[in-house]
């Protein structure tokens, strides 16, 4: 099977007054066809940024080297009004702060009809609404003919994360991008929005690129978890296989700062910060599909 998305070789960095800083650095992996692929790691370790990267979405400050592939594709190489006519239809993205992505004068039936008429803009307004109406429905917005017109503080937090999955998927893109879409939301709202994410997906056959820092909530959703620590990869394997033995310390130093049930609770949790040097030498494969970062 063909990947759909292949990030090869690719680098973030960022011009400031101070000097350049590399945000992403030298990364590579790729998402089948119906995939869930995780990417997990600190603030700061280049998981949102990796994902804005793809759809050509960052800070003009922001300078970009390497590949994009997307089927047969590179979408670094394309004009912006190519990538226009993509975002939304071939990937789209479901950010994490609903409130900050949703327009707040604008009603949400208005925003989802807006996502349809980019791509397709033959269609009458009375089908639009249609769509727009159906889009909601199938995330379990309640009478979405009546809540066509409300805005997006007449919502509730986690009824506004379905309202961003719905505009995300209203064209049946191919790629879904989830960039931390429960961490505003109570434990049981996450499992509504990660059981939504899971159906939607399974529905149209689409990859998932699911951005967290959350390994409990990743667990549940990611079929292969890609670590990152500063901008690059440190280890890469299915998820069953990266839980049960973990290779390289910071991916232990992660699940160890994890509370269970069985944690010391007069004791401190393990931090990431606090694990000394790590291996920065190339990617080896230590068992069928589970990759990890060695010492040179």
């Amino acid at each position: 099977m063909q990947p759909l998305l292949r990030v090869e070789h690719l680098s973030i960095t960022f011009a400031s007054d101070a000097g350049q800083h590399t945000a992403v650095d030298d990364l590579s992996f790729s998402i089948d066809p119906g995939e869930s692929l995780a990417l997990v790691g600190e603030s700061g370790s280049g998981k949102s940024v990796t994902a804005l990267a793809i759809l050509r979405l960052l800070d003009p400050r922001a300078r970009g080297a390497g590949s994009i592939w997307f089927r047969e594709q590179d979408w670094m190489r394309l004009a912006e009004h190519e990538m226009v006519a993509r975002r939304g239809r071939d990937a789209a993205m479901v950010f994490q702060e609903p409130m900050t992505a949703l327009n707040p004068v604008m009603s949400i039936g208005k925003q989802i009809a807006e996502a349809i008429r980019v791509h397709q803009r033959d269609l009458s307004r009375a089908t639009v609404r249609k769509h727009a109406i159906e889009a909601l429905e199938s995330v379990s917005i309640p009478e979405p003919h009546l809540r066509f017109d409300d805005y997006p503080h007449q919502f509730s937090g986690g009824q506004r994360q379905r309202i961003l999955i719905a505009m995300a998927l209203v064209n049946r893109p191919s790629l879904i991008i989830a960039d931390e879409p429960t961490t505003a939301l109570d434990v049981t709202v996450q499992a509504q929005i990660l059981d939504l994410l899971r159906e939607m997906k399974e529905r149209s056959n689409a990859a998932l690129l699911f951005i967290s820092h959350d390994l409990s909530v990743v667990a549940q959703i990611a079929q292969r978890v890609a670590v990152m620590r500063k901008g690059k990869i440190v280890e890469i394997a299915p998820c069953a296989q990266l839980f049960a033995s973990p290779q390289h310390p910071y991916t232990r130093s992660l699940l160890a700062a994890v509370p269970t049930m069985h944690s010391n609770r007069n004791a401190p949790l393990a931090a990431a910060e606090a694990i000394g040097i790590m291996p920065e030498g190339p990617l080896v494969e230590v068992a069928p599909g589970h990759w990890t970062r060695v010492a040179e």
